[in-house]
């Protein structure tokens, strides 16, 4: 990523580890990114709604009811010598969990239905059933693999499942069969993922295969982490659930494109933070526990370089970025997008990650119960009085509300003893300041670059198209810009960013 120096230490680096990951990431967010676009062009607007509120259904169950079990595997495997049972413990309780979820979704198909006013999700219920099914009984897919260190093998399983994956949901809408055929693409799609997953994971190491003390073990360990996420992701949905209870299916279709998450975001944080956790327990286990300080802060540095700009560019752009991507038709979401765009920041801090490397899972259990707490009253206010508007705003304010309580905990995670580590040594405030200032230098240079090509541009007759090569233009010149500023102020790209210290 970036750095203001060239790092040493035989044992590689932090980002050439997570750059498989990162890579894979990439390629897959290339295949994926065109899922929403295709489906929101093809689709009627009642019929992408109703597939959004498929996705926030399923998307609510796949990350709920595992119960940060999956997620236990980043603290265990490091450090044990038999891995298998921890592989195949997981894979079992997330099968009995898909089991329940889809369960729960045939039973209550009509209630659902009722809340979202949309009959059509009724229709679907066995569709989303064993979508779910087949979607949580898989979900220790890449977690078993990028936890035993094989991260390119992770790279090649989200590589190949996102492909997959696309060509599911993408093609039977291009076909004409709307979002019935995709609902039911994306459900043997699901199973299949299930099937390769069992065999994987059962193959994968060797040692007994169920260790009933283990089990109870990570249980323990994942229980208060699993609890936190069965708190944080309601919450975090609240406000689309919210929405959604309120409009038709078509106005949640365009609530749904302002809540759209930049995939480039989740491409360089998740690797990082999957890896940094991995490290992070090496690093205990050999007695180096001090040296996670400094390895957060080149972590938090590259993602706050590469975050700030992002958001900064998508949110001056934001009605041309909808339009291009989405259609003409969504350009009314922008206001939304932009407001959603505040909370991205905030990626620039695995704060997380720490805390469950380092075992302090009550601590985000407590923050995730206090967001819950104040969703409630902010949730209530901002739809009432600002209406969808409000119900994304108090989404963003909950979220720097979350991070902030998580942030206070770091530094006695990766203390020694009782020593605490210093803010200071933790923050790389110096990167985050020359970062703005790139941003501001570059963002100066596309406004006069964007006032010189519209009229330029004039003379297309596809105003579509126009809009679409003067937004490519501006995000060239954008980038540009800022690599040149960060060049100037003593910055540049190197994979030295991770660099470890010498043992």
């Amino acid at each position: 990523m970036v750095t203001a120096g060239q790092g040493t230490g035989a044992e590689g680096s932090l980002f050439a580890r997570a750059s498989p990951l990162m890579a894979a990431r990439l390629a897959s967010a290339a295949v994926t990114f065109f899922i929403p676009l295709v489906l929101a062009r093809t689709l009627r607007l009642a019929e992408y709604g109703t597939y959004k509120q498929f996705l926030l259904i399923a998307q609510t169950l796949y990350y709920t009811l595992p119960l940060g079990v999956p997620q236990a595997l980043y603290y265990f495997v490091p450090r044990a010598e038999q891995r298998r049972p921890y592989f195949v413990q997981t894979l079992g309780f997330l099968l009995a969990a898909g089991a329940v979820a889809g369960a729960v979704i045939l039973s209550l198909g009509g209630p659902i239905a009722h809340f979202f006013s949309n009959p059509e999700l009724y229709r679907h219920r066995w569709s989303l059933a064993l979508y779910v099914f087949g979607l949580i009984g898989s979900f220790p897919l890449e977690v078993s693999l990028t936890s035993s260190g094989r991260t390119r093998h992770a790279a090649v399983a989200y590589l190949v499942s996102d492909g997959v994956r696309a060509v599911a949901m993408t093609v039977p809408a291009l076909l004409g069969f709307g979002v019935t055929g995709v609902m039911v693409c994306l459900a043997a799609f699901a199973l299949a993922r299930q099937v390769v997953t069992c065999v994987l994971v059962v193959r994968s190491s060797r040692g007994p295969w169920w260790r009933r003390g283990l089990f109870f073990e990570q249980l323990a360990y994942a229980a208060p982490f699993g609890a936190a996420v069965a708190i944080a992701i309601p919450q975090q949905y609240a406000h689309q659930y919210a929405v959604s209870a309120l409009v038709s299916p078509e106005a949640f279709a365009l609530y749904a494109v302002g809540c759209f998450q930049l995939p480039f975001i989740d491409l360089l944080y998740t690797p990082t933070s999957e890896v940094l956790m991995v490290r992070l327990g090496e690093l205990d286990r050999a007695g180096r526990k001090a040296e996670g300080v400094r390895l957060f802060r080149k972590a938090s540095a590259a993602l706050a370089l590469a975050v700030l700009p992002v958001a900064v560019f998508f949110f001056g752009a934001a009605p041309d970025v909808i339009a291009a991507l989405f259609g003409d038709r969504f350009v009314s979401a922008a206001p939304l997008f932009r407001i959603g765009l505040a909370a991205v920041v905030l990626a620039a801090l695995p704060v997380d990650a720490v805390l469950r490397a380092c075992g302090h899972t009550r601590h985000i259990l407590l923050a995730n119960a206090l967001k819950a707490v104040v969703t409630v009253p902010l949730l209530w206010f901002g739809v009432k009085t600002f209406g969808m508007r409000g119900a994304l705003a108090s989404w963003v304010v909950v979220e720097y509300f979350g991070k902030a309580v998580l942030l206070a905990k770091v530094p006695r995670a990766l203390g020694e003893g009782d020593q605490r580590a210093r803010f200071g040594d933790l923050l790389p405030l110096s990167e985050m300041g020359r970062a703005l200032v790139g941003v501001a230098f570059a963002a100066a240079g596309v406004v006069g670059l964007r006032a010189a090509m519209h009229p330029a541009l004039g003379w297309m007759p596809n105003g579509h198209a126009a809009r679409v090569v003067a937004l490519a233009a501006a995000g060239l010149a954008f980038g540009t810009a800022y690599l040149v500023a960060l060049r100037w102020a003593g910055l540049r790209l190197s994979p030295s960013m991770f660099d470890r210290r010498p043992a």
